[in-house]
């Protein structure tokens, strides 16, 4: 197929009107002639897709009658468009002016770059981080980096590189996505990022931080209407993704602390929440882990730098800090 978009923005919502409203605004200005805004509808009842309809008729609306998952439906919109580079954005965000540009700029420095990430700030205190990229450490846990640090203490002004960026903003080159694969769709929501990450530093493909690239994000502002699912999926999808990606030869000798670290979190958890989701999504892992194994990549060609393990109380800390309602940075 011919390229002849530079960028696709591809907006994921579920009964996100209230998000929208604040999010279009911001972001629909930073178009050029030749990028495009595609809203992807997760079967919303909230009048979502007839407002977009009304205030932004040239932006294309992809609707599904029921909620597809993150994965399925991102992936949606990356096969309805043909643009250079893909860029997937969070309904619950407010990007920040030269945001876009910032973005394609860094993507545009390095032809081995195949993602980047944004300054993602806390909606409820944009002066920390929610995140600067993703890290993974040598137990299998994925983190946002920099993740309720304030943004002073890293005062970046350059690109530099990250494991991968959170799915919630971040850019992917179209060349690398037709390389390593999409999302993968039975995940449906949460450690896709890490996984299609991973695959990509597999193929040898890099991912730079972009500090210029700013926004500010509601945390879990969707995932937090069903915690239950989301602690079952967060733990299934953990395991699904050390099986899909971890080295051979390290999963054999790292496995015991791997076990130590997940009974730590798992436990944690459960005690913290009062709910046994998580371990749940673990089983559910465990009962499919053939599935997963079949998938990997029998001959990456690069090998994947994971840092150390953090101390176990970052496991249980600041686990249910509710996200304020999105709203307008003031001046």
């Amino acid at each position: 197929m011919k390229t002849t978009l530079h960028a696709s923005i591809i907006v994921l919502t579920w009964n996100g009107r209230h998000n929208l409203e604040h999010s279009l605004p911001a972001l629909y200005p930073q178009l050029g002639p030749n990028d495009r805004l595609v809203v992807v509808d997760n079967g919303s009842t909230d009048g979502s897709v007839a407002w977009v309809s009304a205030h932004y008729p040239a932006v294309h609306i992809i609707r599904n009658e029921t909620n597809h998952g993150f994965a399925a439906a991102v992936n949606q919109g990356i096969r309805a468009t043909d643009s250079r580079f893909v860029i997937l954005l969070n309904d619950d965000t407010i990007v920040s002016p030269g945001w876009l540009e910032a973005l394609l700029a860094a993507a545009e420095s390095d032809a081995g770059v195949g993602m980047c990430a944004c300054a993602m700030l806390q909606a409820r205190d944009p002066t920390r981080f929610d995140a600067a990229g993703i890290e993974v450490d040598q137990t299998g846990i994925a983190w946002n980096r920099w993740h309720g640090e304030a943004v002073s203490v890293h005062p970046v002004t350059a690109p530099q590189e990250v494991f991968g960026p959170c799915g919630g903003a971040a850019l992917y080159r179209r060349q690398m996505l037709d390389e390593i694969g999409l999302f993968d769709e039975d995940f449906f929501a949460y450690y896709e990022d890490v996984d299609l990450a991973w695959r990509a530093r597999q193929a040898g493909w890099r991912c730079l931080y972009v500090p210029q690239a700013q926004l500010i994000h509601a945390h879990s502002a969707t995932g937090n209407r069903t915690p239950d699912m989301k602690r079952y999926l967060l733990g299934r999808n953990k395991l699904w993704t050390i099986l899909k990606n971890y080295p051979t030869p390290q999963l054999w000798w790292r496995w015991p602390l791997i076990v130590a670290y997940d009974l730590a979190l798992c436990g944690g958890g459960m005690w913290q929440d009062r709910s046994m989701a998580a371990l749940r999504g673990r089983f559910a892992a465990l009962r499919t882990w053939s599935k997963c194994w079949h998938k990997r990549n029998k001959h990456p060609s690069h090998t994947v730098r994971l840092v150390p393990p953090r101390t176990p109380w970052h496991l249980w800390q600041a686990r249910h800090k509710r996200p304020r309602p999105l709203q307008p940075p003031s001046n």
